[in-house]
């Protein structure tokens, strides 16, 4: 990389990726009992499952057709109930939305419209906060985390660059973050499942462009080759979408000579490991 590069990484915990920091802030102390529905690619359905199991609450998840089989049987196998529905992400989340409404046994919960789940991910910046950085690249789906990473820094290390970094066939929240307003895109087409967004959420964008310095879009060679990177460097395998970073950094001139990215998560199917 030609600089000292640190990854963080948010693989070694019971739902293997970062989502688990943003439910369990948002249901912390809670009063809640009505069942939770959400839509996910995966990640946050299993942290939402994870943290509303032990707490007593039911969690129903509404996925795309397209979503990958094995984040959906690990929803599942944490008690979440699957529901499969929609061509992609924004489609699943209109289905659970209409579901939740009406309902008063329900409550919709929205992932990048909750500040509390920005916060608890945001926590992920509290720890990097005392390195120094020059500058950190975060993976950009609905917008939380990287809404609540940089809130920590321009608190805590104000010098240190702030860049999202989304994937080419779903660029929406890098739009959306330049024109300052939430903008649509018709279709997305990219491995970064979890990150691959087509319609973004306003209250995200708002929050982006209070923090966030800089948006940059990769490439999908630019992904396979981070993720071989990682493979044959540091003998990790991670989910397309946790690649983002890495691409960035090897593909762009990025000002700096210390500078992280977040390693988001590691639910990826089998047939990954044989395509790299």
């Amino acid at each position: 990389m030609g600089r000292e590069t640190i990854l963080k990484l948010e693989t070694l915990n019971p739902i293997r990726s970062f989502k688990g920091r943003g439910a369990d802030f948002l249901l912390r102390d809670t009063e809640e009992t009505r069942a939770i529905v959400c839509a996910s690619a995966g990640n946050f359905g299993q942290g939402l499952a994870y943290v509303a199991r032990e707490r007593g609450l039911s969690v129903r998840v509404f996925a795309a057709k397209t979503a990958s089989p094995t984040k959906i049987a690990r929803m599942r196998e944490l008690g979440a109930r699957v529901v499969v529905e929609g061509a992609d992400f924004d489609s699943a989340k209109e289905a659970a939305r209409a579901y939740a409404e009406g309902r008063e046994e329900c409550v919709f919960v929205e992932d990048g419209r909750e500040p509390r789940i920005a916060e608890g991910a945001g926590t992920i910046g509290l720890e990097l906060a005392p390195l120094r950085l020059d500058a950190v690249l975060v993976p950009v789906g609905n917008g939380a985390l990287i809404s609540g990473i940089g809130r920590w820094l321009k608190s805590r290390s104000p010098q240190t660059r702030v860049i999202g970094v989304v994937p080419a066939g779903a660029p929406v929240m890098a739009h959306s973050w330049r024109s300052g307003a939430p903008l649509s895109t018709e279709t997305v087409r990219t491995s970064a499942d979890g990150i691959a967004v087509r319609v973004a959420v306003a209250e995200a964008v708002n929050w982006m462009g209070q923090v966030v310095d800089d948006m940059l879009v990769v490439d999908e060679k630019a992904i396979l080759d981070a993720l071989r990177l990682l493979r044959d460097c540091l003998g990790l395998i991670v989910e397309p979408s946790a690649a983002v970073g890495i691409a960035a950094l090897a593909d762009r001139s990025i000002p700096g000579g210390r500078v992280a990215t977040v390693l988001t998560g590691n639910n990826f199917d089998p047939e990954l490991v044989g395509s790299l």
